[in-house]
Parts: C-alpha cells; sequence; structure tokens
C-alpha cells in the first residue's frame, strides 16, 4: 500500500484495550483521521496527502478493523463501546506527542470521534462528521422504511453468532454489496482496487466479523446508552464541529442534518452537503476537502 501513502509512516501503539495501527504524516496542526464500516484506514488516501501539506496527519484503525487488534467482544457491553474505541485513540495520540487535536471521522469512525468530543473535551479542539447522525437519534428515528434501508443496523447487532455466521459464508460478497449500494452511483468505481482489496481482505478473519459486528452489538446497547445519559445530563460537544453528508445517504432522509446535530452541540456548528454516497472522502475527495480544509485551517489560525 505504500503507493496510496507514499511519506507516511506506520505506528503499532498498545494502548489500554488494544494494540492500534497508525499511519502517520506530514507537519502541523494535528488532526486525527477515523474510517468506518466496513473499511480500515485506507478510505483516506485521496485525501490525506492534501491534508498533510498544513497537518500533521494520524490514520489509524480502529480496534476490531484493518491491522489493529480484535479482543473478543462481550456482546456489545462495552469492548466495542465508542467510549472505549475513543480511549483508544487518546491513548494513540498521546503516545505521539498530541495532548490535543482534531477529530475527523467518518461513519462508526465519525461515532467515535463525537463521542471523544463529549468524554474529553479538553482534548478534541474540533470535530468533523461525515455522513453520520447521533446514534440515539438513529435508533429513535426508525421508520419502516429506513429500517430497510439501514438494515444492517439491526441485523449486524443480533446476538452471536449469527450475524458471523450468515457473513462468513461469503465475506467478499457482503462488503462489496455493502459498498456497492452504499455509494451514489452504486457501483465500485470510486474505490482504487488496492483500497478495495483491503477492505474486502479486512473481512475474510473470522475474528474481524465478530468485532464488526460487536461495534455494531455497542450501537444498540452502550453507545445508545451513553448519548441519552448526556443527553439527559444536557451535555454536548463544546468543540467547533463540521458535519458533511452525502446527497445520495444522509442526505436523502426527511431532516435537515444540521438541525438533528444542533441540540448536541454547544459550540459552533457548521455543515454542507456533498455530492456523493455514503463514502465522501473517496467518491468526491475534491468537495469533502474544499469543506474541510477551511474548517481546519480555521481551527489552526484560531
Amino acid at each position: 500500500m505504500a503507493d496510496l501513502f507514499a511519506g507516511f509512516g506506520l505506528e503499532r501503539i498498545k494502548t489500554a484495550g488494544a494494540e492500534i495501527f497508525a499511519r502517520v504524516g506530514g507537519s502541523g496542526p494535528p488532526v486525527l483521521l477515523l474510517h468506518g464500516y466496513p473499511q480500515t484506514h485506507h478510505c483516506w488516501h485521496k485525501i490525506a496527502p492534501v491534508l498533510a501539506r498544513s497537518h500533521t496527519v494520524v490514520m489509524a484503525d480502529l480496534r476490531g478493523y484493518g491491522s489493529s487488534a480484535c479482543p473478543r467482544g462481550d456482546g456489545g457491553l462495552a469492548t466495542y463501546a465508542k467510549r472505549a474505541m475513543g480511549e483508544d485513540m487518546i491513548e494513540l495520540m498521546r503516545s505521539l506527542g498530541h495532548g490535543r487535536f482534531a477529530v475527523c471521522g467518518h461513519d462508526r469512525g465519525g461515532r467515535v470521534a463525537y463521542r471523544m468530543a463529549l468524554d474529553h473535551p479538553g482534548v478534541v479542539s474540533a470535530l468533523a462528521v461525515l455522513d453520520i447522525l447521533p446514534t440515539l437519534e438513529v435508533w429513535e428515528r426508525l421508520t419502516a422504511a429506513s429500517a430497510i434501508a439501514s438494515y444492517h443496523w439491526s441485523f449486524l447487532a443480533q446476538p452471536y453468532p449469527l450475524p458471523e455466521t450468515l457473513i462468513a459464508t461469503d465475506p467478499a460478497y457482503y462488503v462489496v454489496h455493502t459498498l456497492e449500494t452504499w455509494t451514489g452511483g452504486r457501483n465500485l468505481d470510486c474505490f482504487d482496487p488496492a483500497a478495495l482489496a483491503i477492505y474486502k481482505a479486512a473481512l475474510d478473519d473470522p475474528m474481524r466479523i465478530h468485532a464488526v459486528c460487536e461495534d455494531y452489538r455497542a450501537g444498540a446497547r452502550a453507545d445508545r446508552q451513553h448519548d441519552e445519559a448526556d443527553r439527559a445530563a444536557g451535555r454536548r460537544i463544546a468543540c467547533p464541529t463540521l458535519a458533511l453528508w452525502g446527497s445520495s445517504y444522509v442526505g436523502k432522509g426527511g431532516a435537515d442534518p444540521l438541525a438533528i446535530w444542533r441540540p448536541w452541540c454547544s459550540g459552533s456548528l457548521e455543515g454542507a452537503e456533498i455530492a456523493s454516497g455514503h463514502f465522501l472522502a473517496e467518491e468526491n475527495p475534491a468537495a469533502t476537502l474544499a469543506a474541510l480544509l477551511p474548517f481546519l485551517d480555521w481551527r489552526r489560525e484560531a
């Protein structure tokens, strides 16, 4: 994968919960990039080199994904809660010398990112969330149509070993089906062949299949409970927040994503729709960068 990340170094950091794999490159204010499901840090390969011209870019694989460790799950209680995954990232960044940094997360990585901003307001200087709504909001807004369109939320959260067993019968098919049906064009054209091979290989492993199911089990249990507790206590995201969403994914919903995010933020909130399906950084990297760079640059100068 050196051709996708020329000039980036490799790091393996043991945290209290898992060994985390990361790539690091560039110089300047630090920004942590977190991928989503069913991908790895390779999803950032079209925008990371540009960000690295002005920032120190850290791209990490979440626990259970890519080249990071896969702890055995506990049914969605704690091991794959976004709180625990966020703690991994705090330890990773601290070990690299970054006590305060911006975080940009897509999909599941976005959920880790906003949980970090809620749990560690003194650490996260700026937050960018790509094509997600808060976990609690997703569960509370489920309709018949959204339950079918986002079937994976409930399917992957089913008790072990049902989803693991079914996915393991043909994991490559499942990954390809997921990727192509979430793009705006309903095809794989936006994915670099090398990155696509990594995404397919990443789930060709029973432990990683188990890990992603545990990620979604946590979404149905621990993550939802943590959001409920924060909302009840009036805790909100204090740092400047940027929400970006794909016109053919989250943007297809009936509600304004900014209107949904606003009650969760006490700091500034801005956002924009990107002409894209779910995979903004690979389907439309130019527009994603056009929105992300001014936000990060403004934070650098503030």
